[in-house]
């Protein structure tokens, strides 16, 4: 691999962080959107990106049924568990804990990756990330940020969290796979998933969630969205793991919890607890440990 691929590759990796750093903080101010409407209008707005890039051969948007499945699962169920956990529990703690997918992928991943095994230090460093993540919850000192968290549902927020932590890590995985077992997908694919994944998300908000009304500052925030951390972001990655280091992607990645409690701390005006700061440098520092060991 040439050091001029690698570079390129990692720089479409940070443009993905920078992207995806800001994932929480705009839920966080579309949190009076129900989360199937802002789900699906976001991966719609985000899949547009994909006409572009398949330059007029409407080949490159098609994958097997199993193919579909896997990014259907992943963008689909994600983001809808995601978007819950920040309306539910109190966004700074929530967004922390699903920022465990990073060292999610390194613990499954001989489970789903041929020749890759579990160490001992990949396993310390899943306790001390699960440790921070028990930090970040339990020794909360500011009131609850969230009307949710005040009327109880903040568990089952944290919940929710953890499960959008471990939906993105399989599904990272599992695309990997694909790639391994000669079942790759063009990038211009990923398009497809948003665009099944937000009908899917907008008939689930037509059958279970009441109607809203959405202001011009919703639909443009929504925009930003689909088009950056809901749409951008995902083309970005794919094209960065296809072109680089894998390992090296992997720890570049582990920039984006920090940035991204970082901006919501700036943007919901809480300020930077001990907890907060310490949770965060222990779930980063697990993840970078998990990665880099062999």
């Amino acid at each position: 691999m040439s050091s001029t691929h690698t570079t390129r590759a990692n720089l479409l990796a940070l443009a993905t962080i920078a992207l995806w750093a800001s994932l929480a903080a705009l839920g966080t101010a579309l949190a009076h959107v129900p989360p199937f409407l802002l789900t699906g209008l976001g991966l719609l707005a985000g899949s547009v990106i994909a006409l572009p890039l398949a330059r007029g051969d409407w080949r490159r948007l098609a994958v097997p049924p199993a193919t579909l499945a896997v990014g259907v699962y992943g963008l689909f169920g994600y983001h809808f568990l995601l978007f819950t956990a920040l309306q539910l529990a109190p966004p700074v703690e929530a967004n922390l804990i699903n920022y465990l997918w990073p060292l999610g992928i390194v613990l499954m991943a001989p489970l789903l990756l041929p020749g890759v095994r579990l160490t001992a230090a990949h396993v310390l460093a899943a306790l001390v990330g699960l440790a921070g993540a028990a930090l970040a919850i339990l020794g909360r000192g500011a009131p609850a940020a969230s009307a949710g968290a005040a009327s109880g549902w903040a568990a089952a927020g944290y919940a929710c969290a953890a499960g959008a932590a471990f939906i993105w890590s399989s599904y990272s995985l599992m695309t990997k796979r694909l790639a391994l077992t000669g079942r790759p997908f063009s990038t211009a694919a990923i398009g497809t998933f948003g665009l099944v994944s937000g009908l899917l998300a907008l008939a689930c908000h037509a059958l279970l969630e009441p109607a809203a009304a959405l202001s011009a500052r919703d639909w443009l925030l929504i925009a930003l969205l689909g088009l950056g951390p809901l749409g951008g972001a995902f083309f970005l990655w794919d094209a960065a793991l296809k072109l680089g280091d894998a390992r090296q992607i992997g720890v570049l990645a582990y920039l984006t919890p920090l940035a991204s409690t970082l901006i919501l701390l700036a943007t919901t005006g809480r300020p930077l607890t001990w907890n907060v700061a310490l949770a965060t440098l222990m779930i980063l520092g697990a993840a970078v440990v998990g990665t880099r060991a062999r």
